[in-house]
């Protein structure tokens, strides 16, 4: 229960909803009248609250015209934002995973340098910290699934973005990587001859899960001759002990190349199991060996300066951001 007083309640109820509007300088506010209908706050708290934010000079009233904004206290040159991991789908903590590790690392280091403040925290599939990310200036989210509860997301006033999920239908920028070029490179490369390919699917569903095996499997069917295909599912997250299916598969199929979602400790095992060289290309960031690589701090940097761009003008329409992946043979 929020105990401050009713004017306090209610300029902080006027100040998010017009962050969450994009309101600007000069724009027309609510009247007294309208604020009622939408609130339950009686005239009285609501003529206070109005001569109050007058006399701080946040708005500007004109008889017969109606009040108008004339400062927004809401927005800053410095920023507050947020970078959020779905607990759920990170086994053993952020920073035992070597993907989202660097990820927080590339994200805080360009916030920091840019002069504005970092923060991180974690949520749920059922539950998301909506109340704190109300007092930043931008969430930035990463881990979405399927099973993730998104209902939450609109109550918040803060800017909210999604890290490589594609949220169809939901109006929030989208930071997504393009997978396809490096596929697309890696059969260039190889596919002059028949090979055969064990793609790793990753079993955490989500609209990235999904477009990446779709892009991997047009680019072994757009390879110059023939290849032979294999998809398995994986848990590279929480199931790194499970790993009977891709024992199974390296002894049955006999692969030429494994790609995709890995998690570390495999790729020694995936040769130890096999009675040939193969080639393992997992995704990667930051990384030196061979797979689908992708820097972190060029993709953050792209990501960060659309979101302060959307902080500038919140009315600017949603995009979804592709940043392409490189092959490393």
């Amino acid at each position: 229960m929020d105990l401050s007083p009713r004017h306090l309640q209610l300029r902080e109820m006027l100040f998010r909803r017009w962050k969450t509007n994009g309101a600007k300088v000069g724009d027309k506010i609510e009247s007294q009248n309208e604020i009622i209908k939408f609130c339950d706050f009686s005239l009285i708290t609501v003529i206070k609250t109005l001569k109050d934010l007058e006399a701080e000079g946040v708005i500007r009233r004109q008889v017969g015209k109606g009040s108008f904004l004339v400062k927004t206290p809401w927005t800053e040159a410095h920023h507050r934002i947020g970078f959020f991991y779905n607990r759920d789908i990170v086994g053993g903590g952020i920073f035992n995973n070597e993907f989202y590790t660097k990820l927080v690392v590339a994200f805080e280091k360009r916030v920091i340098s840019d002069g504005h403040e970092f923060i991180m925290g974690s949520f749920t599939n059922d539950k998301m910290p909506v109340e704190m990310w109300d007092r930043l200036d931008g969430v930035v989210l990463t881990g979405l699934t399927t099973d993730t509860r998104l209902d939450d997301l609109a109550r918040t006033s803060s800017q909210i973005a999604v890290i490589d999920m594609t949220l169809k239908g939901l109006d929030y920028n989208t930071y997504r990587l393009d997978f396809a070029p490096a596929f697309a490179q890696m059969f260039d490369r190889f596919g002059s001859e028949p090979k055969r390919y064990l793609y790793l699917n990753s079993s955490i569903a989500s609209s990235e899960q999904v477009a990446r095996l779709e892009a991997f499997r047009a680019a072994c069917a757009a390879a110059p001759v023939p290849q032979e295909l294999k998809v398995i599912s994986v848990n590279q997250e929480t199931g790194a002990e499970e790993t009977s299916a891709l024992h199974d598969a390296i002894e049955q199929f006999k692969p030429d190349f494994v790609c995709g979602y890995m998690h570390m400790s495999w790729h020694a095992r995936i040769q130890q199991w096999s009675d040939k060289p193969i080639k393992v290309y997992p995704f990667g960031l930051d990384v030196d060996r061979s797979g689908f690589v992708v820097n972190s701090g060029d993709w953050m940097g792209e990501a960060l300066t659309s979101l302060y761009a959307h902080l500038d003008d919140r009315q600017l329409p949603p995009q979804v951001y592709n940043f392409p992946a490189t092959f490393r043979p």
